[in-house]
């Protein structure tokens, strides 16, 4: 046999040999390597931060020890708003300041600081606590409630402890994610504050088309202090039903309706040592000012009240149409005068200039945060800045009879820009009447102009 033909044999033997001692793909196995040693440093990582702070973080979230399956969740807002008031009449004078000689003041304001804290418990139990911080001298809870989860028995949730009454479109959006800097006339004056003490039934259907609420509440604002006293409760019974029209798979176009009632007792002969009576209804101008320049006034004698409300929201991609109207009709006992009838309404129209759109949360009936027209979870889109103009006309009539809260009636333009989904910066223009008002140095109507501006961040 030749030389060359011994290489041959002796550089094939050698091949063999060595393609039975390599893997068969070397990177796979290389790789498994890598993945095996990164879970070792993460455990290891884990286990040393747990000695350290006793604490553990994920994205979104803290968990505490041995607290694993039921993690505390904590988020927040800030708030910071700009107001001024360029036009005003004698008697929007009188209704702030008291005197026709002193125009409303400019102010900056920080007009939300808020932290919560919220989170489940063994046996489908739930809780949250939000602290409003605005006022460090005099801080204030908001949400304050525990709760129990999907309860089979009726198909929902029961909460107990301060929360949102199930009427005002406006006031049930969050803050975070309403298109005006401040709430209607109607809705303000008629829920405000919103929250009260009280249990409330929280329900939706298993295909998310319809969701409701229903619940009693104390009609008494208790967050600041945290407690009613009275022999006389003063309770309300209030619901809401909400109709979700819409495909799941189409998420910027949907078509939302609802129904809301409420029927309340107040303390109509209440006197010290009773608590106040609590019917009265009042709203600032959809503006920040020092008093409510709609307001009834404690109206003595009233001894109940009901409420019905109608909801409409129509969302076409980047447009959206959102219409409310209220009526609230009280009784008064006899020597008190006639039973009166308040109501009002809005209308307003949003146009996104971008790409974007505003969701809607089928679960609770309400607005969403601003996301891109076609993103997803499976198939997120960079979310750029957005852009937002809106109208929105407003009016509110809270005097009959010998009751003058007076009627208002306002115009607002708005602009809204988006930095990032948490992040905005707001810019109103209201113009606005008020007459039928109960005399105040002497006036008993008057015209004004607001120009607010506000910058914003949740987390």
């Amino acid at each position: 046999m030749s030389y060359p033909g011994l290489i041959l044999i002796a550089v094939s033997t050698v091949g063999v040999t060595a393609a039975a001692e390599i893997p068969s793909d070397p990177l796979d196995e290389f790789l498994r390597d890598i993945d095996s040693r990164v879970e070792r440093l993460e455990a290891e990582n884990r286990s040393l931060r747990s000695q350290l702070y006793g604490l553990t973080s994920a994205p979104g979230r803290v968990r505490l020890p041995n607290w694993d399956e039921h993690p505390i969740e904590f988020a927040g807002r800030i708030h910071i708003d700009w107001w001024t008031f360029p036009g005003d009449s004698p008697g929007v004078n009188a209704f702030e300041t008291g005197s026709t000689a002193d125009t409303p003041q400019d102010r900056l304001e920080l007009r939300r600081a808020r932290f919560a804290a919220f989170g489940d418990l063994p046996g489908q139990m739930e809780y949250k606590l939000d602290l409003e911080l605005s006022e460090a001298s005099n801080p204030e809870f908001r949400d304050l409630y525990i709760g129990w989860k999907d309860i089979p028995a009726i198909g929902g949730a029961i909460r107990f402890g301060n929360q949102k009454r199930p009427y005002g479109l406006d006031h049930l959006n969050s803050s975070n994610f309403n298109v005006f800097m401040e709430r209607p006339l109607v809705v303000q004056a008629f829920n405000r504050n919103n929250r009260r003490f009280g249990a409330q039934w929280y329900g939706v259907s298993e295909d998310e088309a319809w969701n409701w609420r229903l619940g009693g509440f104390n009609l008494d604002e208790i967050q600041d202090n945290g407690v009613y006293i009275s022999d006389h409760y003063q309770g309300e019974i209030a619901g809401r039903l909400a109709r979700t029209i819409g495909e799941i798979s189409e998420p910027s176009e949907y078509l939302h309706l609802a129904v809301s009632s409420s029927f309340a007792i107040p303390d109509g002969t209440a006197a010290p040592p009773r608590a106040i009576n609590q019917a009265r209804f009042r709203t600032e101008p959809e503006a920040r000012s020092t008093v409510q320049w709609l307001d009834t006034g404690m109206i003595d004698g009233a001894n109940r009240f009901g409420l019905v409300g109608l909801e409409c929201v129509a969302n076409y991609g980047p447009f959206q149409f959102t219409g409310e109207h209220l009526n609230l009709w009280l009784g008064r006992e006899s020597g008190f005068g006639p039973p009166v009838h308040f109501h009002g309404g809005y209308a307003q129209v949003a146009w996104f200039l971008t790409d974007h759109y505003q969701p809607w949360n089928r679960k609770l009936g309400t607005i969403g945060r601003v996301r891109k027209i076609g993103d997803t979870e499976a198939c997120p889109k960079p979310f750029g800045h957005a852009w937002q103009v809106a109208v929105r006309w407003s009016y509110a009539d809270l005097s009959d009879d010998d009751v003058l809260g007076g009627v208002g009636q306002n115009v607002t333009a708005g602009v809204n820009w988006y930095w990032t989904r948490r992040a905005r910066m707001q810019f109103n223009c209201i113009h606005g009447d008020i007459g039928s008002h109960f005399p105040v140095d002497g006036q008993t109507e008057g015209t004004f102009t607001a120009l607010g501006t506000r910058v914003l961040i949740d987390f």
